[in-house]
């Protein structure tokens, strides 16, 4: 199997002759080594070495390690313990765990994609209430730590789309089926419920087994921030971390990890403490691109202060700065911005910028050092991935940023790790007095995170954004009277 992964990095194609793209001739080969060796991870594996190896604990600190998804080689579920960096598999379980699938119907069921909707089902459960026993049936359960009753998923099918792949569950056509009886909103809270009860059934036992107190996780299951919170709140651990990018696209990370702490064991445990790996773009190129366009713009010194302001005034603001961020959060190179001190803005950006469900959530970015002003048994959190209750006298002092259920998901900066975004919420608290902004992804609904800067452009004149600050430069919608309006209107 080496011998054939190798081949096809060399040439594009298996030597069974597999019916693979072939590169045209202006594309340049990625050129290999002859003493490249080539190390398969497998997929659980590397879902593990992504958690753990991003987790700076140290080697004399035993950790359990979880990974979680719909299924990787034939398992949903595999069991690790970390210790002096090395990984050791202590159980699997195959399919019929897999809550993943289960989270996945039900998202199906609710008219949103399998494997890319379940946030949304995440959102709306705190809307509704649980209904015990509606759903049995139709997840695996879990009991002292083992699997007690699996579930055999009926088969799945996919529909590709331009590219782009919609998962089908037979077992969503049932659920369906239950959810016509119900709210939408109860439906989607005994989903979540289900989940919660059954992660706990496995996951407690096992840390009291194993008598371990730090806990790392990966896999997409981990991207439930209201799961990640209810397990750090029951106060089992100490220590708590989910690798940010945890799902399928940080496999290669994990992959790359296990193969150098394999072969490098001296490699040192560092913990992840941002994700700006991606593309940067220089004033000069902001520039250009802009007078390319005949764009109106201004160039500053301090952009921070000058978003900060713009947020004051109550502002919707599209900020792009430095290198992309990685994964599936935004956090403060490619956001969308506005202030949370009014309710009402959360409806705003999800009408009339992200152009989406009226119950969706929105992230409060705050300083680091500040976190425990506003939330309840906070812990460190760079990245979006665990929600916190919201102390009770800031609720009304940033209502844009809280849930329905009083939590947020935030994400907590560092000075010496995002300088321009520490300091634009620094700014935004001194004219306010609160050191939180509203963030989301720089992007509309259905559509990537922009990357580069023309796509931040294109998204700020597609939607009703009112201020785009690229780089030093900033760009200003101009303000329409009534009567302004009525003469465009009538011409």
């Amino acid at each position: 199997m080496v011998k054939k992964v190798k081949k096809f990095i060399k040439t594009g194609t298996f030597q069974d002759g597999t019916n693979l793209p072939i590169l045209p001739l202006y594309q340049q080969k990625f050129k290999l080594s002859d003493n490249c060796r080539i190390h398969l991870a497998g997929h659980h594996r590397s879902h593990a070495a992504s958690a753990y190896y991003t987790s700076g604990l140290d080697n004399n600190q035993e950790t359990l390690i979880i990974t979680m998804d719909g299924s990787g080689d034939g398992i949903s579920v595999a069991i690790w313990k970390g210790y002096n960096k090395k990984i050791e598999l202590l159980n699997t379980f195959g399919s019929d765990a897999s809550l993943a699938w289960f989270y996945g119907n039900a998202t199906e069921a609710l008219g949103w994609r399998h494997g890319s909707g379940e946030w949304k089902l995440m959102g709306l459960a705190p809307y509704g209430t649980s209904q015990p026993d509606r759903l049995k049936g139709f997840y695996p359960e879990f009991e002292k730590g083992n699997l007690s009753r699996p579930h055999v998923f009926k088969n799945f099918g996919r529909w590709n789309d331009h590219g782009a792949n919609h998962y089908h569950g037979q077992d969503a056509v049932n659920l369906n089926e239950i959810l016509k009886t119900m709210k939408r909103e109860d439906f989607a809270a005994e989903v979540q419920r289900i989940v919660e009860e059954q992660f706990f059934s496995l996951t407690l036992p096992l840390l009291e087994k194993e008598k371990i107190r730090h806990l790392c996780c990966a896999g997409g299951f981990f991207l439930n921030v209201k799961l990640n919170q209810k397990l750090w709140y029951t106060g089992k651990l100490d220590y708590q971390w989910i690798f940010p990018n945890s799902g399928d696209s940080g496999l290669s990370l994990g992959a790359a990890l296990e193969a150098c702490f394999r072969f490098q064991p001296e490699t040192i445990n560092k913990k992840v403490d941002h994700l700006y790996y991606g593309p940067e773009y220089s004033n000069d190129y902001i520039k250009e691109l802009l007078d390319e366009r005949f764009l109106s713009y201004q160039y500053v010194e301090n952009p921070s202060k000058i978003a900060a302001q713009f947020l004051a005034k109550n502002l919707t603001v599209g900020w792009f700065q430095n290198k992309m961020e990685s994964g599936p959060r935004a956090l403060g190179n490619r956001s969308i911005l506005m202030s949370p001190l009014k309710k009402e803005n959360k409806d705003i950006i999800n009408a009339k910028i992200k152009y989406r469900e009226k119950f969706r959530p929105f992230c409060p970015s705050m300083l680091y050092d500040k976190k425990d002003e506003y939330l309840v048994n906070s812990r460190e959190e760079a990245f979006m991935v665990t929600s916190f209750e919201v102390k009770k006298n800031k609720i009304d002092k940033i209502p844009a940023v809280v849930h329905e259920d009083r939590t947020a998901r935030p994400q907590m900066i560092k000075k010496e790790v995002n300088s321009l975004f520490y300091e634009l919420i620094t700014e935004f608290g001194k004219i306010t007095g609160e050191y939180v902004i509203l963030n989301t992804s720089f992007n509309i609904r259905g559509e990537p995170i922009v990357c580069h800067p023309r796509e931040a452009i294109r998204c700020f004149y597609d939607t009703g954004l009112d201020v785009l600050v690229l780089g030093n430069y900033i760009i200003e919608k101009p303000v329409l009277k009534a009567s302004d309006k009525i003469k465009t209107n009538a011409i």
